[in-house]
């Protein structure tokens, strides 16, 4: 087991071993969910395949130490090289990708070491947020969807190759994810927390950033660890978001980037964020953070069937495809609550179309339009965007052409 270290390079590289789920998987999802139906599955599984080599060609680097790597934080003007959230994308789709690419595990094991050799300052088993370009952290708080994502790659390491490997995946995720319980679950209200550094004597304890809500996650760590606590974390936080959707977007259905002030006493209590609460005039608007969120929530719905997932979808699609005139090209980066476009902001972010693409797989109803999302979204080249929409493109596509898969 690592618990304040990790392997040194003379024993990280074991032979990869085969995976137990190699790529394409062709996933059965939950009655009702579709897939594009206008070209073959061999064709959606070769546009995964043929995207993920760029993508893991141009984002995936090696660190300052040997036997490291990082996904490289392109499209910023700060000092960071890579951030956790980026890290976790990386370490989910080369996990996913195991099969189509032959040294699927030895990037992985290498973007683990990168992780574990840049812990937050309250645990190991948590990620310093962003790292500069000497690969030093610039601080210790951590960033929940990262840490979030990278225990679930574990999970998924462990799965696709058990204990075949230096690392001991399971036990790792298993102390990451009473890490993140610990520290980034409110411990009263049981909603999912920014970071690591809110205690109670903080005035964003009882906030939240809506991409931090990760049901099929939490879905995931339940069943890892047995603790019944992530019962209701799901629950809570879909309550929340529920509520949230019902009493500031009952026409578009839209989530904002940042959430405060969240009670679940006798009856729910929750606002969206004010301008510049913490990144942007927009924080309290679909942003962003927020634009995640239909992929997050129809990733659940995709496993799980949850009826709470569907409910949450139905709106959603149902407005984007009104507000489009279901045309894919009308999308817009950016929206107000009650679904009307952010000045300035009609132009292509995969990082907001992808996720509606994966939203419509929700229901056949949205058969045509969710056609339309794919041609649009494939059509898309890697060296037009930046890390953050290229990652989600390839994390959303791997959803998309049937082959994601639940640890």
């Amino acid at each position: 087991m690592l618990t304040g270290s990790v392997p040194t390079t003379s024993t990280a590289f074991a032979a990869p071993d085969l995976p137990a789920r190699p790529f394409p998987q062709h996933t059965t999802y939950q009655e009702g969910a579709i897939l594009p139906n206008h070209i073959s599955q061999q064709g959606l599984d070769d546009s995964v395949r043929s995207f993920y080599l760029a993508w893991k060609e141009h984002y995936i680097r090696s660190g300052c130490t040997p036997g490291e790597k990082y996904v490289w934080f392109e499209g910023t003007k700060s000092s960071s090289i890579c951030v956790s959230e980026g890290q976790g994308y990386g370490m989910m789709i080369t996990a996913l990708m195991a099969g189509s690419d032959s040294t699927a595990q030895e990037t992985f094991d290498a973007l683990f070491r990168f992780y574990r050799s840049h812990p937050g300052t309250t645990s190991p088993h948590l990620m310093a947020w962003t790292q500069s370009r000497d690969c030093q952290s610039l601080d210790g708080s951590t960033a929940t969807d990262g840490d979030m994502d990278i225990a679930y790659s574990l999970l998924l390491a462990d799965a696709q190759w058990g204990q075949h490997s230096a690392i001991p995946y399971r036990q790792e995720a298993l102390e990451m994810i009473a890490a993140i319980r610990r520290e980034e679950i409110n411990p009263r209200t049981y909603t999912v927390m920014e970071s690591n550094h809110e205690t109670p004597r903080s005035e964003d304890f009882y906030d939240m950033r809506s991409s931090d809500f990760m049901p099929e996650h939490i879905r995931a760590f339940r069943r890892a660890t047995g603790d019944a606590v992530w019962d209701t974390v799901l629950d809570n936080n879909y309550r929340v978001f529920h509520y949230l959707q019902n009493t500031y977007s009952p026409d578009a259905g839209l989530i904002p980037d940042f959430i405060k002030n969240i009670s679940l006493a006798e009856t729910i209590t929750a606002v969206p964020a004010q301008p510049h609460y913490l990144e942007s005039k927009y924080d309290g608007l679909y942003n962003f953070n927020a634009c995640r969120v239909p992929w997050r929530i129809a990733a659940d719905f995709l496993v799980s069937g949850d009826q709470r997932a569907a409910d949450f979808l139905a709106p959603i699609n149902s407005w984007i495809r009104s507000t489009t005139k279901d045309n894919p090209d009308n999308i817009s980066a950016g929206y107000d609550l009650s679904g009307a476009d952010l000045p300035h902001r009609y132009f292509e972010a995969l990082c907001f179309i992808c996720p509606f693409a994966v939203s419509a797989m929700a229901s056949p109803e949205n058969q045509v339009w969710l056609n339309k999302l794919w041609d649009y979204i494939v059509d898309f080249k890697l060296k037009d965007f930046d890390y953050y929409d290229n990652s989600i493109k390839m994390i959303d596509m791997i959803i998309l052409s049937g082959n994601y898969w639940a640890p």
